[in-house]
């Protein structure tokens, strides 16, 4: 249905525990433990919502569109205060950033988030991207990285390419 699927890089933030109106200072105790998550855009049909009028989360909510991985790490073993994080494709990088350096921190999500829904455990907070975001076309290999987590990599196949 796309012409135009781009990447994003994210640090996941998963919930350990249901969040209800949860303060700033507190909601780093509802956190569990953080990854990494590509959030695959369909931009086209994003801007083509936009244009309408429309809500636009058809465009990220696509199968295989929010691959996370490779391992949740425990909020006790990594400060996410400053860590890199990085995309490259097929070798070239595409992104590179510092946790340091989002817009909203982890907890200001927390707090907004769960001031308009409730938080379950294993939810799934993803916190933004850093600049360089791009297409993707069949046959691309995504290496995405965090710093303290790890790697995860992705061959990127079109949907009629995967059998079903």
């Amino acid at each position: 249905m796309s012409k135009r699927v781009d990447h994003e890089v994210e640090l996941a933030v998963i919930i350990g525990k249901r969040a209800r109106r949860v303060p700033a200072e507190k909601a780093m105790d509802y956190v569990l433990g953080y990854t990494i998550l590509l959030d695959i855009t369909a931009r086209d049909l994003q801007a083509e919502a936009r244009e309408k009028g429309l809500p636009w989360t058809i465009a990220k909510g696509f199968d295989t569109f929010a691959p996370v991985g490779p391992r949740v790490v425990d909020k006790r073993e990594l400060k996410i205060d400053d860590l890199e994080i990085g995309l490259k494709v097929n070798g070239e990088l595409r992104q590179l950033g510092r946790t340091g350096e989002m817009v909203f921190k982890v907890p200001e999500l927390i707090e907004y988030i769960s001031s308009v829904m409730t938080l379950e455990p294993g939810d799934i907070i993803a916190t933004g991207t850093p600049a360089g975001v791009g297409p993707l076309r069949h046959g691309d290999k995504i290496e995405a990285w965090i710093e303290g987590i790890g790697m995860v990599e992705f061959d990127v196949l079109s949907e009629d390419a995967i059998l079903c």
